[in-house]
């Protein structure tokens, strides 16, 4: 679990400290994301500690939004002030998600040869 949870950190490092050495307009994490993904390429695999680690992120993914939510609701009188553009970024972000997750799955299912049952 260290072993998985150090190489979480140091890609999310890796993509941290290469946003801000060249100014790059993207997050740090995902950059740090995909220098996991290129790693796990290049290593033909998910090892097992790291799998599984990740697995029990993503079980308790709920906790780690807790924070943000308790600043949100710090500014509760803005938001009230502001809901309409917060109500556009929510639906318009839902839709977004929900087109590119329905692309991307509809391109794998073609390149793969499978059909989802």
């Amino acid at each position: 679990m260290l072993y998985a949870i150090t190489t979480l950190f140091l890609c999310q490092l890796a993509g941290e400290l290469l946003v801000q050495w060249l100014s790059l307009p993207v997050p740090g994490p995902l950059l740090g994301m995909l220098f996991l993904f290129a790693g796990l390429l290049w290593r033909g695999g998910v090892p097992e500690s790291l799998g599984e680690t990740s697995g029990h992120l993503l079980r308790n993914l709920m906790l780690l939004f807790i924070p943000a939510v308790t600043g949100v609701m710090l500014h509760f009188e803005r938001v009230g002030r502001e809901w309409l553009p917060f109500l556009a970024a929510g639906i318009l972000g839902a839709a977004f998600t929900m087109t590119v997750t329905a692309l991307t799955l509809r391109w794998m299912i073609r390149i793969t040869g499978k059909n989802a049952q």
